[in-house]
């Protein structure tokens, strides 16, 4: 069965800054920035939540079918999806506006200032869950339009999809009553440790009462690792040390690459969770986000070898 990812298509320039901004910026200053990163080198990547994790998810041998949005620039895309074997079917092109496109400034502690263009995503609810006729066995909303992801929800719930809700870096547009039916309609909920602090500050709910609407709140805390909360329940899953840390960009989408395949293949939370953390430590030692490659036997052979049991 197939695994739906809802999400961004998106281009990623990125430009690493070989300082820290923490050192350019004046702390007394904030309210009056006017500053300017020299950046040696840039790169432009293919990106966006969705292209990520479905990357990862096809390497580790899953069906990824992304269902998104991409603009008249779309075409390099589409070229790479197809050679990747990864479905085009429910990603519709939306002639009069760009792909969406992500500017990263990444220092030298990993710090990222980022720069989005929505573009093509802001039309993501042209897109219908209920038109799909594939059998889905887990799907993800991930950061896209605001339309979209509202609409996603609500159809995954009424076509009985058990879904993940992602919001990352789009928890500023939906309002309290709007995080709340997400996470009532929501199976699933996968944030990073500061989108945990806003979304439990948003909605007034704590990540226990969370955990207790869904059937595990996901939460990534970095070179720390992850914690699931469920019902009764805290799991602390371990980070995996990478081979070398070269660049941050897609680390979590390649986690949720990993919890979705768990998920596909009726795994236990903690090997879902463990799965993801590798995902995260093999992405992390590759620049860009869709730049690292392994078999998916290379995969639990490296699973096995870090947590001592195959998946």
């Amino acid at each position: 069965m197939s695994s739906l990812i809802c999400g961004s298509l998106a281009y990623d320039t990125i430009m690493p800054f070989p300082d820290r901004f923490s050192d350019s910026i004046l702390a007394d200053q904030l309210h009056n920035i006017n500053v300017c990163f020299l950046v040696p080198s840039m790169r432009r990547e293919f990106g966006g939540c969705a292209g990520n994790i479905a990357y990862s998810l096809k390497m580790l041998g899953g069906n990824p079918l992304i269902m998104a949005t991409i603009g008249s620039d779309g075409a390099p895309y589409l070229e790479r999806l197809a050679e990747l074997d990864i479905s085009l079917r429910h990603i519709t092109k939306i002639r009069k506006s760009f792909t969406a496109q992500a500017f990263i400034t990444t220092d030298e502690n990993n710090n990222q200032i980022t720069a989005f263009h929505p573009g093509a995503m802001s039309f993501s609810h042209q897109n219908r869950i209920a038109n799909i006729t594939e059998k889905i066995r887990i799907a993800i909303v991930a950061p896209d339009g605001r339309d979209g992801m509202l609409q996603n929800a609500e159809d995954c719930a009424a076509k009985e999809i058990p879904f993940i809700f992602d919001p990352g870096q789009g928890l500023p547009m939906f309002s309290k009553d709007e995080l709340h039916r997400f996470i009532e309609l929501a199976t699933y909920v996968a944030v990073n440790d500061y989108e945990a602090a806003v979304l439990t500050q948003e909605t007034g709910w704590t990540e226990k009462e969370i955990a207790a609407k869904v059937k595990a709140l996901i939460v990534t805390l970095g070179e720390r690792g992850a914690e699931i909360y469920t019902d009764s329940e805290k799991i602390v899953i371990p980070c995996v040390d990478a081979e070398k840390t070269i660049d941050p960009t897609g680390c979590g989408d390649a986690f949720r690459a990993g919890l979705i395949y768990g998920l596909t293949n009726n795994m236990d939370l903690a090997t879902c969770g463990r799965l993801g953390s590798l995902m995260g430590a093999i992405k992390i030692a590759h620049q860009g986000p869709q730049n690292h490659s392994l078999t998916a036997a290379e995969i639990a052979d490296r699973f096995e070898k870090e947590f001592g049991y195959r998946y």
